[in-house]
């Protein structure tokens, strides 16, 4: 039995040697949409479960967020210009370079997401719960200028959550 191992061990590593694995690099900029289509303008995702849902790079303005199951999603590059999160769980998501300029994130569940690079201008976060997001300094400084609130889910205080001063 000794005997066999060994001379697996040996096939192995002789396979390895001349028949290496290209390494593949990861990025966010790599992450896209899988089930998802990148043009997704106005469309209805109110209510739905999209846990670990990938939406890379999408054109998700106007669409409609509103009570959906969006723990572990990805957003990464995508436009939610006024798009309505409204009651959505976010908890455990991921948004680099998001757009949520005028989105409705009312009442949204946010918490250990990394929201990074990310922009807020004009949005509703009237008790939105950020607790241990990851945010950019600058923006955790702009939406405490405007937080308020407290979330029906979680009963915590948006300004709490954002740890404003």
């Amino acid at each position: 039995m000794r005997l066999f191992q060994r001379l697996a061990v040996i096939a192995l590593a002789i396979f390895i040697l001349f028949f290496p694995v290209a390494a593949q690099a990861a990025s966010s900029s790599s992450i896209r949409a899988g089930k998802i289509d990148l043009e997704e303008i106005g469309k209805d995702f109110s209510g739905q479960t999209l846990i670990g849902a990938e939406f890379g790079d999408a054109n998700l303005e106007l669409a409609n967020f509103s009570n959906a199951d969006l723990r572990g999603a990805v957003f990464n590059g995508a436009q939610l210009i006024k798009a309505n999160l409204q009651g959505a769980d976010f908890t455990n998501g991921l948004a680099y370079l998001v757009d949520f300029t005028g989105a409705d994130l009312r009442d949204a569940v946010l918490v250990e997401a990394i929201i990074k690079r990310s922009h807020f201008e004009e949005a509703d976060i009237t008790g939105a719960d950020f607790t241990d997001a990851v945010l950019d300094g600058e923006q955790v400084r702009k939406l405490c200028a405007r937080a308020a609130g407290v979330n029906s889910k979680t009963g915590v205080e948006t300004r709490e959550s954002l740890g404003c001063r």
